[in-house]
């Protein structure tokens, strides 16, 4: 119930409703760039700050490897079960989606758990830099492969310009560059910028999803007259890969922090990254498709409802 009363979440449920009875209301653009960047950059900082005052472990080199493994083998299992019933194309397209991740679910989520009490590593940072970028490469395998076969001209993706693409993309650099500094920094760093980095957090947070809002209600209409599957992945996938998280944390023995952020990454759905890769590497899927899914089904649910589902399943196991 605390999650429903939260500020930020009240704002998203806000900015969703605005968007769905077509006001005018608006976030400009340069704006919304500059809150997601302040977000990413502010939870960099925290994690670098957090991360150098435990020194790496064995249980966040198993954190960091098992944010790996999910990235490999959620799409890949998306792209068998979406292939049943859709191309291939639109198979990966999909699968990269939700192979990859929501920087802003996850950030949500960590607000939820610091309101909770619920501790976590700084290292989970890394762990949400770290499950970007395997699933983009995979689609662009998958794709290729796709038009290798097609008995039209293939016109395979460089597969070096998707890594350079995945891996030096600004968002994912400002977040680890951010980390870096806040690990380098350390105690003297951290109230330097507590200022920045935490008393304004939470405000920037609720600003920025009131403009989530208002774009979830917009990419809705994408969905329309497309097949059944969809919808039902847009809403099934989520649980599906939280509960395949659920069950590896608990086989290495992670803790609860841990193993509740790590089920939110599993769960989220990109909407950023990923599309803004697609949109070049596979011009013959509308990206409609999964935007509407994504940022239309996937991210309210995810943020209404997933994450204290999410939570609560995590607390019963421990």
């Amino acid at each position: 119930m605390n999650n429903f009363l939260d500020p930020a979440i009240l704002f998203f449920v806000f900015g969703a409703f605005a968007g769905a009875v077509k006001s005018n209301l608006e976030i400009p653009q340069p704006i919304a760039r500059f809150l997601s960047l302040y977000l990413l950059m502010a939870l960099g900082l925290k994690g670098g700050f957090a991360l150098q005052k435990s020194g790496f472990t064995l249980e966040i080199g198993l954190a960091l490897g098992l944010a790996i493994l999910m990235a490999t083998i959620i799409p890949l299992i998306g792209y068998l079960v979406l292939r049943t019933k859709l191309n291939n194309y639109d198979s990966a397209a999909i699968a990269a989606t939700y192979g990859s991740v929501s920087a802003v679910t996850f950030i949500t989520a960590t607000q939820a758990l610091d309101q909770s009490g619920i501790s976590y590593g700084g290292h989970m940072a890394a762990a949400m830099a770290l499950m970007e970028s395997p699933a983009i490469i995979l689609a662009i395998l998958l794709a290729n492969k796709a038009r290798a076969q097609s008995t039209k001209k293939a016109n395979p993706v460089g597969i070096s310009k998707i890594l350079h693409e995945s891996f030096t993309d600004g968002a994912q650099l400002l977040l680890m560059g951010s980390m870096i500094v806040g690990l380098i920094s350390g105690n003297d760093g951290q109230k330097i910028m507590a200022p920045f980095s935490i008393d304004l957090f939470k405000g920037m947070l609720a600003f920025f999803l009131l403009d989530m809002g208002l774009m979830a209600a917009k990419n809705f209409s994408g969905l329309k007259g497309k097949p059944a599957i969809t919808l039902i992945y847009a809403i099934g996938a989520p649980l599906v890969h939280a509960s395949l998280a659920l069950g590896l944390c608990r086989l290495v023995g992670l803790p609860l922090g841990e193993t509740i952020l790590l089920m939110v990454l599993a769960a989220s759905a990109s909407y950023i990254a990923v599309p803004a890769v697609l949109r070049h590497a596979l011009p013959e899927v509308n990206p409609g498709l999964y935007m509407g899914m994504s940022l239309g089904i996937t991210f309210p649910f995810n943020i209404i409802l997933g994450i204290p589902l999410y939570s609560y399943v995590a607390s019963l196991s421990f």
